[in-house]
Parts: C-alpha cells; structure tokens; sequence
C-alpha cells in the first residue's frame, strides 16, 4: 500500500505551536552561528594580512628558530603563515562546535520554554474545549445549555471574541427549548378546557331521552377521539415536565413502584388475557416518585397493549441493583417479532410500531419517549432489543441512590 507516511497519535496545538517555535530558534540559531563564523573567519584573515602588509620588506629581517633549524628570510615567512592558517582553522572549528553545543542546549532550553508559553497560550481554548464537552455530554434536562465559559479578565483577542460567540449561541439555544418546553406545556394546559367542555356536552347528548341510537353511536366514537386527545396532550405534559430539571429529590425504591404499577394496571392485563410476573428486587434511587412510577407504568403499559391476544402472552417487570452501582428496571413481554433496525425508532414522540392507525390508536406514541425522557433527567438511560421469539426487552438504568 502506497502514501505518505504519517505519524501515529494525536498532534496537538500545542505541539504543534512548540515544534514551530522550535524550529525558528534553530534556524535562526543556525543562521546567527553562520553569520558569527564567516565575520570571525574574515576578521583573521584581515589581521594577519595587515601584519605583512603594514611593514614592506619586514619579513626579511625573521629570525625563526624551529627546533634545530633555523629560518630567515621568506622560509621564516612562509613556517609564520602556516601557523598562522592552523590556528585560523583551529579557532573557527572551536567556534562551530561550541557554538552547535550551545545552540542545541539553548534549543533545547527553548523547546521547553516554548512548551510551557504554548500551553499558557492555549489554556483558554482547553477551557471553551472543556465546557463545550460539558455541554455536549449532558442531558438536556441536567440544564447542560445554562453552564457558560464567562471568559472574564482578558484582553479582547481572538480567543475571547470566540468565547463571547459561544456563549453568545449557547444563551440563544438555551433560551430557545426553554421557550419550547413551555409552549408545549402551556398550548397543552389551554387545550385541556375545551377538550373537558366537549367531553362534557357529547355525554350530556347522549344521555338525554330523546337521543337516537345514531347519536349514541356517534357519541361514542366522539368520546373514544377525545379520550385519545385527552392521552395525547397528558403525555405532552409529561413529557414537557420529565425534559425539566429535577429539583425535588426524595428516596424511591423501584421495587415499591414496580408492585404498585403491576397492581394498578392488573385490570388491563386481565382484559388482555396476558400474564404479569413480577420480581422486585430492592432499587434504591433518589428522584421524583411520579415520575419514576409514570416510566415504570408506560413500559408495563406497552408490554401489554403489544402483546399476543390468544391469552399465552405474558409480561415480566424486575427491578434490581448492578454491579457498577446502577438500579435498573427490565420489562419483557410476547409479543409480534421486532425487527432490529425498528428499535431506535420506538423512543421517538407520535412513533408506533406496527399499522396501527393515527385517527383510531389506543396510544398517543409518547410511551416510550416519555420513559426515556423521564430516564435522562434522571441521570440514566433506556435501552431496547429484541426477544428471539417476539416482543421486545426494554431496561431503563438509573444511578443507584448513595447509601
């Protein structure tokens, strides 16, 4: 396989930043020892040319002796010269070496103190980086858009401008869902009245003496389309409230939920001809108790309402405690086969799995969304996957409360 070589690992910033400062110190480092050398080297020669030069006729006159000989004259000139080349030579190789010594202790010294600038440099954006993973990793309902980097005491450079922008758009954003949340909880709010005063006038027609079978029918298809309407905007409601902050916390054990929902929706089961088995284990965690007993019920809820209807259908709730200090909820049931791929799609509001008809649906499609919105405020997560012989295993986690 052909390409260019790359280097394994992550190259940071900072990294980057050092080697670049380190590589202009050594060039210039470089650069300044070449410079240094070439003046040096032209300054020698100079001075040892200007001793012949400054006194013609000078050198007849040496008188050298070199050991048992004896040089006058242009011999005594030329020994003078060579000696005067190697220590020429020999002073400009100390230089070059001395000097790559220094320079690379230097360098090295620079690299460091580069690393050390670099980091300084770049500690703000670690801070944006930092917050905007904060942001990213926490629920929504954990209030994750209110946290901003507050960038204060800097001088208005790049960096703080790209601060101010942040936290600029996260404040938009945050203002956005909060307006969001609440129009879905007050639009809901506004339309529970008329919905109670039709309810109210369709019985009130239905019971009068004069009521024909036609207008009790339709009465009853009109009660059944308001009753499913009346579904659809509590789950609205609930959902709006569960996508909030939890403020009030109490302690809840799911296993006194788990008996009390399977108790509550024992009616339902009966009528549907399924069975519920139910093991619950202790749970401690700490939430709101509605909340918690509304996921519970959507998911026993569901288990029976997608269920086999030739009475062999069953549902199993547990409730327990894992290993890695998380409480857990698994409700199983028969049912239809789920194809793996129609799972993710189940947790999205108004989504139903199967032909069940909008007009005419038992459920609004907000079970599950419900459960797992209801899960992330409190601090865990829902998961699903289908059972080898049809329906499905649903198991909302939650942090087990500190004991």
């Amino acid at each position: 396989m052909t390409g260019r070589w790359r280097p394994r690992g992550p190259r940071t910033l900072r990294l980057r930043l050092t080697l670049g400062y380190g590589a202009i110190f050594l060039v210039a480092g470089l650069a300044l020892l070449g410079v240094t050398y070439v003046l040096f080297d032209q300054q020698l020669t100079r001075s040892f040319e200007d001793r012949f030069v400054a006194a013609p006729g000078l050198h007849k006159q040496f008188f050298i002796v070199n050991g048992d000989v004896q040089l006058t004259g242009d011999a005594a000139v030329e020994w003078l010269r060579r000696q005067e080349l190697e220590l020429r030579g020999a002073a400009g190789t100390s230089l070059l070496a001395q000097g790559v010594l220094a320079l690379a202790v230097v360098g090295g010294a620079a690299i460091a103190f580069g690393w050390v600038v670099a980091g300084r440099m770049l500690a703000p954006l670690h801070r944006v980086t930092d917050t905007a993973r904060r942001i990213a990793a926490a629920p929504l309902a954990e209030r994750g858009l209110h946290e901003r980097i507050a960038l204060e005491g800097r001088p208005a450079d790049e960096v703080k401008r790209l601060a101010d922008t942040f936290d600029t758009m996260v404040e938009r954003l945050d203002h956005s869902f909060d307006g969001q949340r609440k129009f879905v909880a007050n639009a809901s709010h506004e339309l529970r009245t008329p919905l109670t005063l039709n309810r109210a006038l369709v019985e009130l027609a239905m019971h009068r003496r004069t009521a024909s079978p036609d207008v009790k029918e339709l009465g009853e298809s009109l009660l059944e389309i308001n009753a499913r309407h009346e579904r659809l905007i509590s789950g609205l409601l609930l959902l709006a409230r569960s996508e909030q902050e939890i403020a009030d916390r109490s302690p809840v054990d799911l296993a006194d939920v788990v008996t009390h929902v399977v108790r509550q929706t024992a009616g339902d089961a009966a009528a549907a001809k399924v069975t519920v088995y139910e093991v619950a284990g202790q749970a401690p965690v700490t939430g709101d108790a509605l909340l918690l007993e509304r996921l519970v019920h959507n998911l026993v809820e569901n288990g029976i309402r997608y269920n086999l209807d030739d009475g062999s259908g069953w549902v199993r709730v547990v409730s327990r405690t894992v290993a890695d200090g998380k409480a857990q909820i698994e409700v199983s049931n028969t049912g239809p086969e789920v194809p793996p791929y129609e799972v993710p799609p189940l947790f999205k509001p108004f989504h139903r799995h199967g032909a069940e008809r909008v007009v005419t649906a038992r459920s609004a499609g907000l079970g599950l969304s419900i459960v797992r919105s209801i899960a992330v405020a409190h601090g865990g997560d829902v998961s699903a996957r289908p059972r080898e012989d049809g329906g499905l295993v649903v198991t909302a986690t939650l942090p087990r409360a500190r004991q």
